[in-house]
């Protein structure tokens, strides 16, 4: 199916707009009237630049207040759109979109209403132009979209049509089923527009907080499905009003919306991509660092042992049971200080997985290797983290990326864990994105944002998990000033004894996050400890949760760089991160400051 965005989805200039619509694979655009209008660009430029990108302008909007008002009042509006159709002739627009009113000046009257759009279409007949009449979710007396196709349909104008949306007609709990009832053909445009469920004035909900297919919580397909069976075959169009789109970069929201509606088009059936491959575990996580010294010392002291190094690369493997740690000291290290750069994720068919964040507009990443390297295949996540699709000890040797580096003499780690999750903090901007990302690009599914309180603001939190839990990556966003504990990313080691796991960390030099007596003191009023663990838990700093499924046992390391550590030890029903606990980690890291 063909597809457009709305400007007023992108952030910058009109001309920045139309370049990152095109660029991202849009086949139009809807002009937004604003942009329009504190463009320096004619309508004739406009109509040009959009010829030269390729992009059609299948929709200009809004016009508003047009309809069941008195009579001088018409006659004014009549004037407005004969000049805006006139301008619509110069872009190459042949649909506009009309609003349902919000003046104070419209009577509840559906005859006047539809007898005054029909003469709107007769006007625009002369130019070329056919009328898209749209209930807005707080119109003044039309609202809903059945009502919208009630006015149309008495109408009976060949120009005239109506314009579906769908935040204004989910957002109202409508029930898009009857959009079967209304004929293909006069069904002449369709805008979509998911959003988070919230309880909120719908105007505000809608200026603020739509987002793209698949970040919130709307069956945009569900809707799209109806529009299809009743024969529509326009465009899919994006018309998303949301703060942060409209301060990020306008190129990678435009990918964003891109993969959004293949998301979409996949679900209805309308695109084909390579399937998802879900992937099974972590096989590495990479930090990169311009010192090793205290990278190693914090590795050393967890029991991770130095088993092996890259045959041409400055970088070290370490090991502890299933658990593997890169550290890499090359050019790129040097600029941002120590930081979690990439990810490898186990995956049946790396060579699947590729191909599927590839179609899915996942940027691949050039590798420079030497001819017996491993061909790891990696894409960016939004956030910039690098993820390697891996094949460890299966298939080949030249895909088991472990035959690129030499073993070193080490001692034997004492211990075992494996990796339990990841947690990313993501640019304030890529929040939503990466959620649809993750879900979309790896098959993981997204759970439900928990917001956090952090003692400078708020920050939220949702994890995408694979269904067996072999996979479990938390996505953080949060709203406070810069800081280094703010924006630390983390790798959370499973154990099968906490309480042993923090000891020998701490006998073997480590430092682990204190945590405030009154937290333990509360957690003797919440929950009952057999004699002597609450006091275990106080001394080395574990904090405690629990659910339906079972208990959550974890601790913190100290920060060194951007990076720390968590030791957890998870019942096999528990589902959670230990949320609850979230602010404490938070103030206590706040309170104390990072190791450098």
């Amino acid at each position: 199916m063909r597809t457009s965005i709305a400007t007023v989805s992108l952030s910058g200039s009109l001309t920045e707009k139309l370049t990152a619509a095109s660029r991202a694979g849009f086949d139009g655009v809807e002009i937004f009237e604003n942009d329009l209008l504190a463009s320096p660009l004619s309508a004739r430029e406009i109509r040009a630049r959009c010829d030269d990108l390729g992009l059609t302008i299948d929709l200009y909007q809004p016009m508003r207040d047009i309809e069941a008002v008195p009579a001088d009042e018409f006659a004014r509006n009549l004037r407005r759109a004969r000049h805006k159709f006139s301008l619509m002739r110069e872009l190459g627009a042949d649909t506009v979109l009309v609003c349902s009113s919000v003046s104070p000046l419209a009577v509840d009257d559906d005859d006047l209403a539809a007898a005054q759009l029909a003469r709107l279409a007769d006007l625009a007949t002369d130019f070329g132009v056919r009328v898209a009449y749209e209930a807005l979710a707080w119109g003044r007396h039309v609202s809903t979209y059945r009502h919208a196709w009630r006015i149309v349909e008495a109408a009976g104008h060949p120009a005239l049509g109506t314009c579906l949306d769908s935040f204004h007609i989910l957002s109202r709990g409508s029930d898009p089923k009857g959009i079967e009832d209304i004929p293909g053909e006069k069904i002449f445009f369709l805008q979509l527009a998911d959003a988070p469920l919230l309880a909120m004035d719908v105007l505000q909900w809608s200026r603020h907080h739509r987002c793209f297919p698949g970040q919130g919580g709307f069956d945009v397909a569900g809707l799209v499905r109806h529009a299809l069976r009743a024969g529509y075959d326009g465009p899919l169009s994006l018309e998303v009003f949301n703060d942060v789109f409209r301060q990020a970069e306008a190129g990678p929201t435009a990918v964003d919306a891109r993969r959004s509606l293949l998301v979409l088009e996949e679900a209805l059936g309308t695109a084909e991509l390579p399937a998802p491959v879900v992937p099974t575990g972590i096989a590495f996580a990479e930090l990169v660092t311009p010192d090793a010294e205290p990278v190693a010392a914090l590795l050393g002291a967890l029991g991770f042992a130095r088993t092996a190094r890259h045959r041409s690369k400055p970088v070290d493997l370490w090991e502890l049971g299933d658990a593997r740690i890169l550290v890499n000291t090359g050019p790129a290290a040097r600029r941002d200080g120590t930081g979690l750069a990439a990810i490898g994720l186990e995956t049946p068919d790396p060579r699947g997985a590729a191909r599927r964040a590839e179609a899915l507009l996942a940027p691949v990443l050039p590798r420079r290797r030497a001819p017996e390297d491993a061909p790891l295949d990696a894409v960016a996540a939004p956030d910039g983290t690098e993820l390697f699709f891996c094949a460890t000890g299966r298939g080949p040797e030249l895909l088991d990326w472990r035959a690129d580096f030499v073993a070193v003499a080490h001692e034997p780690a004492a211990a075992a864990a494996r990796v339990d999750h990841v947690a990313l903090v993501q640019p304030w901007h890529q929040y939503d994105e990466a959620a649809l990302f993750h879900r979309a690009v790896l098959g993981l599914h997204a759970q439900e944002s928990v917001d956090v309180a952090d003692p400078y603001g708020l920050l939220r939190s949702r994890a995408v998990t694979s269904a067996d839990g072999g996979v479990r990556i938390a996505l953080g966003v949060g709203a406070a000033p810069a800081d280094d504990t703010l924006h630390a990313q983390h790798i959370a080691l499973a154990t099968d004894d906490v309480v042993a796991a923090a000891r020998a960390f701490r006998a073997a030099g480590g430092s682990l996050l204190p945590v405030p007596g009154n937290y333990h003191d509360d957690l003797a009023a919440r929950f009952e400890f057999p004699e002597g663990e609450l006091e275990t838990y106080r001394e080395l700093g574990i904090l405690y949760d629990r659910d339906a499924g079972g208990a959550f046992r974890h601790c913190y390391t100290h920060t060194v760089g951007r990076v720390f550590f968590e030791l957890v030890q998870r019942d096999p029903g528990y589902r959670g991160y230990g949320a609850q606990n979230a602010p404490v980690r938070l103030a206590a890291q706040h309170a104390g400051r990072p190791v450098r």
